[in-house]
This record gives C-alpha cells, structure tokens and sequence, in this order.
C-alpha cells in the first residue's frame, strides 16, 4: 500500500524518523528488539481466550530504536516457528528468533535486518522496488511482491539467506494492470490439492468498493485467473496455506471516524481453480475494541500437532501506531 495512503491510515502520516538516510547506507545490522506482552487480545474481557474459530495465545507490542524497524507488511515463522521472517515495505527483511515460555510469546532474540537484494546484489530499493508487501517462503524458496510495480521476485532462502538476489516470477498482463496502490498484498504457495505447489497471488483491491478482487494462479498444473469476493469494506492484506490446501484470507478495513479492522476468512481450497470466484466464511473480526492495528502480515505453522496462526501489523513508521505481533490458535 503506498506510503501516501498509509499516512492516511495513520491519521497524522508516515512520519519517518531521523537518521533514515544515514540508515539506508547499511545493507545488513543487528536490531535490538525490545517487547511488551499483552494481557488479553479483548481488553474489556481479559478473561475471554476464543474470539470465533480461533484462541488467543499471547501477543506482543515490538519496538526498535533503529529508524529502519517497522512498516511489516508480509511474516513467515520457518523450523516449527522459532525462526522469524519479515519484509517491509521500505524494502527490508527483518529475521530474529522466536522467544516462548509455556506456550506463550515472551522475545525476539537475535534480531537483523537487511536490504532486500535485487538481481544485481545491489538494495532492491534504489531501484524503485521497496514497497515490498507481500511474503511467502516455502520448500526452502522466498516470494516477495511488490505492490507499485506489479511484481513478484523469488530468492534462494534455504542456499544465501538475506544475501539471496531477487530472480523474476513471471505475472500475467492483468496483474500488470492493477491499479498503482491496490497490487499484490497477498502470496502463498498451494500445499495440496490438484494445484499443488502453484504459487497464488491476490491482490489488495482491484476494483471499486466490495467488488471482487483479482487472484493469479501461478506456474503448476492450472494457471489462471480467479477473483475473491470482498464485503463490508475491508481490502485484502495477505494470505497463508492451511496444511489441507484451504486459504486463509487477512483483511482490513480503515474507516476516518472508526479506525480500523481486521478480519480472517478460510477459503476451500478446492474452489481455487481459474475462473472461479471464491468466497468463505469469517473465523475472526476485530475493531479498535481489541489489540489490533494496521494488520497486514500473516503466516500459519504447526506446533505440536496444532495450527497456528501469526499476525503482524504494519506501524507505517508513525509514532501513533504500533507493531503487533498477535498469536492465535486454530480450533478445531
């Protein structure tokens, strides 16, 4: 989502901080992560632990004296979620190491940052390519889409790391078409099913309000378009692969005199196919009543035979927001 709009969303602006620039001359530099735990996802009702189909673990508010820490748009947790991966959209990948104590978030330890590295090894961003919105990393393989440009670039996570360079994935012209600031906000990699390993790319908004929105199939057995209906306001913000091949959707809505919102919907997996639109029932809404913010990173892991699911809001670098890092549980 472009910086602009975010200082919308923000209500005061994308206010970047000092020393930005400076910052930028680094490629890669330790981060010291500092957390403070939420008590309770609901406030009003510390005591509530299930908020539709999913159980509130624990969350945490991050912060970062580094100018470059913050505006987390795309999450994955790698090795059974001890290991974090995040991308910002000023063009950075964020990676520490997951912190628990009785089945609760207590750090991020071990933080880093880094620039995003184009084909040529040089930062991503110089070339115009930082609002990087959107991540996926599966079989050892990173993607990474970029919302102005219409584009989705892979890297060899599992060879090089934050060191990997960006390689082209091929897009269909449609996608080319989106609209400048409502691009691809949503990757993930089909697990099972007849489009098994096809890379799925949705888009944040592609038409006007509460019209369905253009996904891409990408590579596999069926490559395609298909649409996903939207509703109540809320524009798509990323997406995760259950391991039975259903979808789940994150979506947020930001409203001037409401704030915001954030909603999870599961998809069929087997309804994902071109041409199709495909719809599916909510297993989550929260308002400002709840410990939620600009929600825009999701990634899904198992834990000892359960699902979980990772949230991660986007601050836009304002001091008015906040970076969350929410986990729930998947109930059956």
């Amino acid at each position: 989502m472009r910086l602009t709009r975010r200082a919308a969303l923000a209500g005061l602006g994308a206010l970047a901080l000092p020393g930005v620039a400076r910052a930028a001359e680094q490629t890669r530099f330790p981060v010291g992560i500092s957390v403070r735990p939420l008590a309770a996802f609901e406030p009003r009702r510390p005591e509530q632990r299930r908020f539709g189909a999913l159980q509130f673990r624990s969350g945490l508010v991050l912060s970062s004296g580094h100018p470059r820490f913050g505006g987390f748009s795309g999450l994955a947790r790698l090795n059974g979620g001890r290991d974090l991966v995040a991308v910002s959209d000023r063009g950075d990948w964020l990676t520490a190491k997951v912190a628990s104590a009785n089945g609760k978030l207590v750090g991020l330890e071990g933080g880093e940052m880094a620039a995003i590295l184009g084909s040529s090894g040089r930062p991503l961003a110089r070339s115009g390519r930082f609002d990087t919105e959107s991540l996926c990393i599966h079989e050892g393989m990173a993607f990474v889409g970029i919302e102005r440009k219409h584009e989705i670039v892979r890297f060899d996570w599992a060879r090089d790391g934050v060191e990997a360079h960006a390689r082209p994935v091929p897009v269909p012209p449609e996608i080319k078409r989106l609209p400048s600031n409502r691009g691809l906000e949503a990757l993930g990699v089909m697990p099972a099913g007849p489009l098994k390993g096809a890379l799925v790319a949705i888009a944040e908004r592609s038409g006007k309000a509460d019209e369905p929105t253009l996904g891409a199939i990408l590579g596999g057995p069926q490559p395609g378009l298909f649409k996903l209906a939207r509703h109540d306001g809320y524009d798509i913000t990323d997406l995760a692969f259950l391991p039975s091949g259903d979808m789940l959707v994150l979506e947020r809505w930001y409203q001037p005199l409401r704030g915001v919102g954030m909603r999870v919907r599961r998809i069929a997996g087997r309804d994902i196919r071109p041409g199709a639109l495909v719809d599916g029932p909510r297993l989550i809404e929260a308002d400002l009543g709840f410990e939620i913010d600009n929600m825009e990173g999701l990634s899904i892991h198992l834990e000892e035979g359960r699902t979980i699911l990772t949230l991660i809001s986007d601050d836009n670098f304002s001091f008015i927001q906040r970076t969350l890092l929410l986990e729930f549980e998947l109930l059956p």
